[in-house]
């Protein structure tokens, strides 16, 4: 379908949207009688708990609202618009990840540096199952976000990597670890649903896999792979898969160094 004069003018609106390009990220309520009580950081914070408890799909302003005690207008004193809201509270989680390494710090060594900025991202996308959607959907501009993308960037200057080559490096180890994480969060909620521990949802898993015809012949096939890769409980076995994977990236930015 040809895209008209106006529908390229609304992609181009919706690309350069933000609430942190507008400002209205810092407003503390338009003035008048607002509810007691409530502000921007009290709205951000149960939106949060609400998204981490019920998921993206599930919440709306009028859930939130509720959740507050207060009417829907009430909020939209703060907020004009539900993706405002949400773009506020990406960066809101984005704020977990405090304790970032210092890529100015010369004796520091990069690749630790780079395991631990990967780590903590992987963390971030587990305890929060809805960032991975919303990530991708926004600009993010914000405060926290902005933050973490500098030491990303600084970090990945660090390795000897020529400049044509840092992009390429950093969506290598950070859209690992997106996929990773996103998965992995996808997971634990799955097993949340059904009331199972994911040890438990993850034997159940393999139980069904094994019975059906057109999944048992793979399964079986990776019998052996899966008992080498080691691990008592799922936990372990995400984290000793994650390591190597990341270690298989960290080599391959070290080999490409070298290469020159």
């Amino acid at each position: 379908m040809a895209e008209t004069a106006k529908d390229a003018g609304t992609a181009k609106d919706a690309a350069r949207r933000s609430v942190w390009l507008e400002g209205k990220a810092r407003r503390r309520g338009r003035g008048g009688s607002q509810p007691s009580g409530l502000d921007l950081d009290r709205i951000t914070e149960v939106t949060v708990r609400l998204l981490d408890a019920e998921g993206l799909t599930r919440f709306s302003m009028r859930r939130l609202a509720a959740e507050l005690n207060v009417t829907a207008m009430s909020v939209y004193w703060y907020v004009d618009t539900k993706d405002d809201l949400l773009e506020i509270a990406l960066d809101r989680v984005y704020g977990e990840l405090e304790k970032l390494p210092d890529p100015q710090d010369e004796g520091a060594d990069w690749r630790e540096q780079l395991r631990t900025l990967a780590t903590a991202y992987r963390g971030l996308l587990v305890r929060h199952a809805w960032l991975s959607p919303l990530a991708g959907r926004y600009l993010n501009l914000g405060p926290n976000s902005v933050r973490f993308s500098r030491t990303v960037q600084q970090t990945v200057l660090r390795t000897g990597l020529p400049e044509r080559g840092i992009t390429g490096a950093i969506s290598a180890v950070f859209q690992f670890v997106y996929g990773y994480g996103t998965i992995e969060g996808h997971f634990l909620t799955r097993a949340a649903d059904t009331g199972l521990t994911p040890d438990e949802y993850f034997q159940h898993a393999l139980s069904a896999s094994h019975e059906a015809p057109q999944t048992a012949e793979i399964v079986a096939q990776s019998k052996n792979l899966m008992a080498a890769r080691g691990g008592d409980t799922v936990a372990e076995m995400l984290d000793r898969d994650f390591t190597f994977a990341l270690d298989l990236l960290v080599a391959g930015i070290e080999a490409m160094v070298k290469r020159g």
